[in-house]
């Protein structure tokens, strides 16, 4: 049994947390790389620990913290004194583990209480262990599964790298039931796995791993997980990114290569995946559509290659959530967009299988703006337009930290106030159609 506590260290690692202060924590996340962008930002600090723990496992989020405190750093007793305990127990286990290992050979260095051939496969198989049962026969690899015909006793653990909508089905007693779709993949290659009960829907999130084990059933090249299979997390596994494209496309097909004129010259509703670089993003809205009750968020952005331009609309709360992180300048592939004509004009809306690839990105970047126009103002966020290289763009920023660029208390009428400053010149740092920084370029 590990003398390490999962509890103890998740009570400890949220104080080291709510001890950084907002740059630390910004730096620590940062450095924390197998956590996804979209985790990050949805994730508040009091919930990161969980976060962390779920990405690298127990012992792996203790090593990834004692490295993080060393770069930012942190090194003073009161957040070492909760750190180092933990980093302590993780060493003597480690070297119980190494002497355990060791007595496992004979005098010439070989093994002996399992064969070489068996040591190598555990080795390759250790980035995905959920155990220490290093031998388990049971488990298989994705690959291992193309060739298996049975897989009552069988097991697998792979990464979730997308996830389909709710389906629905009749039962033969004609009951009405839901299924949905897996793309999971381990380091070895990806499969197309059905679970069936809406009651999994939300426990299996895309991103994290699991163990699927006991009762699946494999029909042709799926694997089917009934309500009397086992679906369990466990720690992070590393998956290539080409092995989840492929996973990916096991759910969702790409649509056909358009270039943009050739989109824009399809007919209506044609599916199509097309590439260019984004060169204006609007805010996120929210829009009353027909057959729904409440407004559904939205985003567009302008997106451009060598034979045109065209507008791009995402219509929904995961269709938007692609565009996080999105910024002017990156190049992109949008797989499994469709053509939207309205009279003579043409643009292209999200689908249910929609996903935005980066092909390349630009980052953060740190601009001269001239702000010329107030499109809203809360007192949450202020939409601006600005204008940067002579071209008109729309960015959003926290209005509290404009308020503090010009000067101005959040009373009264800011967004008056703050009209008969225009237009005025400032220097910001942003991050998609975000400004997460900004000061005036003089005395507004």
């Amino acid at each position: 049994m590990s003398d390490v506590s999962e509890e103890e260290w998740r009570s400890d690692l949220t104080f080291i947390l709510e001890s950084l202060d907002d740059q630390q924590y910004k730096k620590t996340l940062e450095f924390l790389d197998e956590i996804p962008r979209s985790r990050k930002c949805d994730t508040s600090r009091e919930q990161m620990p969980a976060t962390i723990i779920q990405h690298y496992g127990l012992p792996g989020s203790i090593s990834a913290i004692n490295d993080v405190m060393v770069k930012i750093p942190r090194n003073d007793p009161r957040l070492q004194n909760k750190l180092k305990p933990h980093v302590e127990k993780l060493r003597q286990e480690q070297e119980k583990d190494k002497q355990g290992k060791k007595r496992k050979r004979d005098e010439d260095g070989v093994l002996t209480d399992v064969t070489q051939n068996q040591f190598d496969i555990q080795n390759q198989q250790k980035s995905c262990q959920p155990t220490n049962e290093t031998n388990a026969t049971w488990r298989k690899s994705i690959r291992d599964l193309e060739s298996s015909t049975i897989l009552e006793t069988d097991g697998f653990v792979g990464k979730v790298v997308q996830k389909s909508g709710l389906r629905p089905y009749q039962t033969k007693d004609k009951a009405r039931k839901c299924f949905f779709y897996l793309a999971v993949a381990d380091e070895t290659a990806g499969v197309k796995v059905k679970v069936y009960g809406k009651d999994r829907y939300d426990e299996i999130e895309v991103g994290s791993s699991y163990l699927f084990s006991r009762s699946l059933i494999k029909e042709e090249k799926v694997i089917m997980v009934t309500k009397l299979s086992k679906v369990s997390q466990t720690r992070h596994v590393d998956v290539p990114e080409e092995l989840e494209m492929e996973a990916t496309r096991l759910i969702y097909p790409e649509s056909p290569v358009y270039s943009i004129k050739d989109a824009k010259l399809s007919a209506d509703k044609t599916k199509v995946s097309v590439e260019g670089t984004v060169t204006e993003i609007d805010p996120v809205e929210k829009t009353k559509v027909n057959n729904k009750r409440q407004k559904v968020k939205t985003q567009r952005f302008h997106l451009k290659d060598e034979t045109g331009s065209i507008w791009i609309n995402m219509w929904d709360e995961g269709a938007v959530g692609e565009c996080r992180g999105l910024s002017v300048g990156d190049v992109v592939k949008l797989a499994n967009m469709k053509t939207h004509k309205y009279y003579e004009d043409v643009s292209l809306n999200s689908t249910a299988s929609t996903r935005i690839i980066k092909v390349q990105s630009v980052g953060v970047q740190n601009e001269r703006i001239e702000i010329l126009g107030i499109k809203k103002a809360t007192k949450k966020e202020t939409q601006l337009d600005a204008e940067i290289d002579h071209q008109l763009h729309t960015f959003v920023v926290a209005t509290r930290l404009l308020a503090k660029t010009v000067g101005f208390k959040l009373t009264g009428d800011f967004k008056g106030s703050l009209l008969d400053k225009l237009p005025f010149s400032a220097d910001a740092e942003i991050r998609g159609n975000e400004i997460i920084k900004i000061t005036a370029a003089s005395k507004v």
